[in-house]
């Protein structure tokens, strides 16, 4: 019973930390779709069949100013990692949440991953449905 009343306590003592992430939860519901069909429309048919991808500064015109839109995109992949691992206990996208977040950072072995993350046959008969939908090729999918 005490620790029913302490975590009745705490609610209550942090209501607006709940409400201010129960809006941020709802707001990604929404959104997160919608970004989703938005990106995976987006990418190039050939985009999986790489070897390997070059860092998105190299070659640009500002490489300062790309480097501070990397480290900007790595930080709100990184918050949106924590915010999915919030929503697992809170109402939200949390698995959802924390796979953008993922997809947001880099690290070694990314692109290796995603390739193997998107051979999967479920994975990718749902990105060729969005890119059907949106009109475009099916996405070139690599033999494991």
């Amino acid at each position: 019973m005490a620790l029913l009343a302490s975590l009745r306590a705490w609610i209550e003592a942090n209501g607006a930390l709940l409400r201010w992430l129960g809006g941020a939860s709802a707001a990604l519901l929404v959104v997160t779709p919608a970004v989703l069909a938005i990106v995976v429309a987006k990418l190039p048919e050939d985009y999986f069949t790489q070897d390997r991808r070059d860092p998105a500064h190299r070659g640009r015109k500002y490489p300062v100013f790309w480097s501070v839109i990397a480290i900007a995109k790595n930080l709100l992949g990184v918050v949106l990692i924590l915010a999915g691992l919030a929503m697992i206990l809170l109402p939200g996208q949390g698995v959802l949440t924390i796979l953008i977040g993922l997809a947001l950072t880099n690290f070694p072995g990314k692109f290796a991953l995603e390739r193997r993350i998107v051979q999967r046959p479920s994975v990718s008969s749902a990105l060729n449905r969005i890119r059907h939908l949106a009109g475009r090729p099916p996405l070139l999918i690599p033999a494991e």
